[in-house]
C-alpha cells in the first residue's frame, strides 16, 4: 500500500484526520456532530449562508437536533461550519450529503451531486478520501462522480480514494441516531473500501463492507423500495377493508402478534420524506437503461400517490352523511404538516397535496403544526408559501366544520382535539386510545 494510504488510515484510527461534510441538512448536520462528538476536527460545508450563520450562532434549524449540541461542538473547536469550499484542501475526507430529488418526469435529478463534484474537484489533493452518501441509482459514483473528481488529473485508486456509503438517517427516531446505525460501505477498489470502513468504524456501531460502490448504491434503494411496496400494500388493504367495515389498524395490531413471517407496516394519507416517494423511481429509471421494467415498484408508487384522493373521498362521504354538507365552503383544520411525527421536515409531505385537493373543491383550509410555524418554499407547492400555523385553542378547534389529522405529533392533545371538534378524520390512528367522543372520529 502507498504511503498516502497508510497515513490516511492511521489518521482515521487515531482520530487526527480532519473530516469535511458537504450539505448540512437532515443527513449532513447530524453526521458532522457525530464526528465532532467522537473527537474528529470537522468542517461542515453548505452553500446556504443562512444555515451557516445559524450554526455559528449555535442555533439548530432541525427540530430533533439540540442547539446545545451545536453550540458545544463549535465552542470546543471540533465543528466549524463554512461556505468556503477552498477549505476542502484542508480535510482528509470529504463526505457528500446533498439532495437527490426527482425531476418533473420522474427522472433522477443529480444536479446537486454534479455541482458538488465540480465545486470540490479544484481543491482535492492526493491522499484524500471522498464518500458519496446521497441516495442514488447504481452506477452514479462510478459514471457521474468519479469523472468529475478526476478532471484535474487525480486518479481514483491511485491519488484519491472514492467510496459510496448510503445515509440511513431516520429523523426524529429516538431509538436510532447516526452512531447506532450500521454503515454499509462500497469502495472504488479494495483500498478505498478499507479506508472508508476505517473512518466509519470510529463513529458507528458497525460497518458492512460490500464488493463495490454499485452494490452499496443498490442496498439503499432496496431498503426504501421494501418500505414503499409494503406501505402500498397496507394502504390498498385499508381501502378494501374499509368497504367491508373492517378496521385495518385492528387487523395489523392482531397480525403483528405472530412471532415470525410478518412485519407490521402502517397506512397513511400518502407517503412523504426525501426517501420513500423518490428513491424507488431512481431504480425504475436505471432499470429501463437495461431493458427492464419495474412494474411492482411503479404500482406501489401509484397506490401511495393516490392516497390523498382517498382521504378526500372519505371526507366528502362523511360530510354528506353526517351534516348533509359538501366540501365546498367547509372550514377544515389540518393537523400536522410535517411528513412524519415529531419533526419539522416537510419534504414531500402529503399534507400539501391534501390542502390543495380540498381547496380545489372549495374548502377553506387552515393548518396547525407545533413544529412548523410557517410554510417555507417548496419545489411543487409554491402557492402555499407564507401560510402560518394557527394557534391552538379549544374555541378555535370548535369553529371548524372538521379537523383532519395528517401527522400524528406526540405534542398534540388528541383528547382535547376530539372533544372540541365536530368531525375528526384520522389518517394515522392517532386517536386510538380515545373513548370520549369516539363517534366523531372516522379513520381514513
Amino acid at each position: 500500500m502507498s504511503t498516502d494510504f497508510k497515513q490516511l488510515k492511521l489518521s482515521f484510527e487515531d482520530k487526527s484526520a480532519k473530516i469535511g461534510v458537504i450539505g448540512l441538512g437532515h443527513v449532513g448536520l447530524p453526521l458532522c456532530l457525530t464526528f465532532a462528538e467522537k473527537g474528529f476536527q470537522t468542517l461542515g460545508f453548505d452553500i446556504d449562508k443562512i444555515k451557516i450563520i445559524s450554526l455559528e450562532n449555535g442555533s439548530s434549524y432541525i427540530s430533533h437536533i439540540d442547539s446545545a449540541d451545536i453550540s458545544s461542538s463549535i465552542s470546543n473547536g471540533q465543528f466549524t461550519p463554512t461556505i468556503d469550499f477552498a477549505k476542502i484542501s484542508k480535510v482528509d475526507a470529504v463526505l457528500i450529503c446533498v439532495p437527490t430529488p426527482l425531476a418533473k418526469n420522474r427522472e433522477p435529478d443529480l444536479s446537486y451531486v454534479v455541482s458538488t463534484g465540480e465545486k470540490i474537484a479544484p481543491h482535492l489533493k492526493s491522499g484524500q478520501l471522498v464518500v458519496l452518501e446521497s441516495t442514488t441509482y447504481p452506477g452514479t459514483s462510478t459514471e457521474i462522480l468519479r469523472p468529475l473528481l478526476e478532471k484535474n488529473g487525480l486518479k481514483s485508486g491511485q491519488d484519491i480514494y472514492l467510496a459510496y456509503s448510503p445515509e440511513r438517517e431516520d429523523p426524529g427516531n429516538p431509538n436510532f441516531g447516526t452512531s447506532s446505525i450500521p454503515k454499509v460501505v462500497g469502495g472504488d477498489g479494495k483500498a478505498a473500501s478499507e479506508l472508508a470502513c476505517a473512518m466509519y468504524d470510529q463513529i458507528v456501531i458497525k460497518t458492512i463492507s460490500v464488493s463495490s460502490m454499485e452494490v452499496a448504491e443498490a442496498v439503499k434503494l432496496t431498503e426504501n423500495i421494501f418500505r414503499s411496496v409494503n406501505i402500498a400494500m397496507v394502504n390498498e388493504l385499508k381501502i378494501i377493508y374499509d368497504k367491508m367495515g373492517i378496521d385495518i389498524w385492528e387487523v395489523i395490531e392482531a397480525a403483528k402478534s405472530k412471532p415470525f413471517g410478518f412485519m407490521p407496516f402502517y397506512p397513511g394519507p400518502g407517503f412523504g420524506g426525501h426517501c420513500i416517494p423518490i428513491d424507488p423511481f431512481y431504480l425504475t429509471w436505471r432499470a429501463k437503461q437495461f431493458g427492464q421494467e419495474t412494474r411492482f415498484i411503479e404500482l406501489a408508487g401509484e397506490i401511495n400517490t393516490a392516497m390523498p384522493n382517498y382521504v378526500v373521498d372519505v371526507f366528502a362521504r362523511e360530510l354528506e352523511a353526517r351534516f348533509e354538507a359538501s366540501i365546498k365552503g367547509a372550514r377544515i383544520l389540518l393537523i400536522g404538516l410535517a411528513y412524519k411525527k415529531n419533526v419539522n421536515d416537510t419534504r414531500e409531505s402529503p399534507a400539501f397535496t391534501l390542502i390543495e385537493l380540498l381547496e380545489a373543491k372549495g374548502a377553506v383550509m387552515d393548518y396547525y403544526d407545533p413544529y412548523i410555524p410557517e410554510i417555507l418554499p417548496t419545489r411543487e407547492h409554491s402557492k402555499l408559501v407564507g401560510r402560518r400555523s394557527v394557534k391552538w385553542s379549544k374555541k378555535r378547534i370548535g369553529s371548524y366544520d372538521a379537523t383532519l389529522i395528517c401527522t400524528d405529533h406526540d405534542a398534540i392533545d388528541y383528547d382535547e382535539l376530539v372533544a372540541h371538534s365536530q368531525l375528526v378524520i384520522d389518517t394515522r390512528n392517532a386517536t386510538k386510545d380515545i373513548t370520549e367522543g369516539r363517534e366523531k372520529v372516522i379513520k381514513a
